[in-house]
């Protein structure tokens, strides 16, 4: 094995390590919403530097291997391709956070009612981070494409969400606040398999060389949504 060959394999471990911090972040954020511990929200947020530091190292290590071998063919798409997973990576780490600090609004108030669908979410959503870490790995175009399809379940579930949730503020005003940050946190859900979805369409790039688009509005998170009197603070 060369010193290029290390270089990269090195890379791959790195971005590797990211993805996990990132699956775990989402399934704590969801966690501490469910078990109303605001602890484990306040541990994902503080986490999050640790992704951060992760997507510039991966950047610099990138740019550099670019810059003194040169690489072509599958390595540089392999380069390529680990950069801008470390966009999305670094986004769906935000938005656990976003979570997590809605999480921490919501636990301080009365449950509207036991959370059902937005635990059925983050499963689906840890499950397609998960396995679009394997089809990178594995340079799986086939399992990459599954993750795709299931972005759709994400949406369906969203939808059920926003429906409930619009029935309960309708029956009580008093709920609007509360309802309202559960819903930005299915939509915060609805975003992280977006991501997802967008990595598994740079892992068809990186196997079969082949530029996709799966269709889908970006749907950016830059920002934390607020309604004025709901942002808990």
């Amino acid at each position: 094995m060369t010193v290029f060959d290390d270089e990269l394999a090195r890379l791959n471990e790195v971005v590797l390590h990211m993805g996990s911090l990132v699956e775990n972040a989402i399934r704590d954020s969801v966690s501490a919403l469910v078990n109303r511990d605001s602890a484990l929200a306040h541990s994902v947020i503080e986490g999050d530097h640790a992704v951060n530091a992760l997507d510039v190292e991966i950047d610099e290590a990138s740019i550099r291997l670019i810059a003194l071998r040169q690489p072509k063919g599958s390595d540089l798409r392999f380069i390529t391709t680990a950069m801008k997973i470390t966009t999305d990576l670094e986004r769906m780490g935000d938005l656990a956070v976003n979570i997590a600090q809605r999480a921490v609004e919501l636990n301080k108030e009365p449950l509207i009612k036991q959370y059902v669908d937005i635990p059925r979410m983050r499963d689906i959503a840890q499950g397609m981070t998960r396995d679009v870490l394997d089809a990178f790995v594995k340079r799986d175009a086939r399992l990459a494409r599954d993750v795709i399809m299931r972005d759709d379940e994400i949406d369906e579930l969203k939808r059920l969400v926003l429906s409930e949730l619009m029935l309960f503020m309708t029956e009580d005003p008093n709920l609007v606040c509360r309802a309202m940050r559960i819903i930005f946190i299915a939509s915060y859900l609805e975003r992280f398999a977006d991501h997802a979805t967008n990595i598994a369409e740079m892992v068809i790039y990186l196997c079969e060389g082949k530029i996709i688009r799966h269709g889908k509005d970006d749907k950016r998170d830059e920002g934390h949504e607020r309604i004025r009197g709901c942002s808990g603070k």
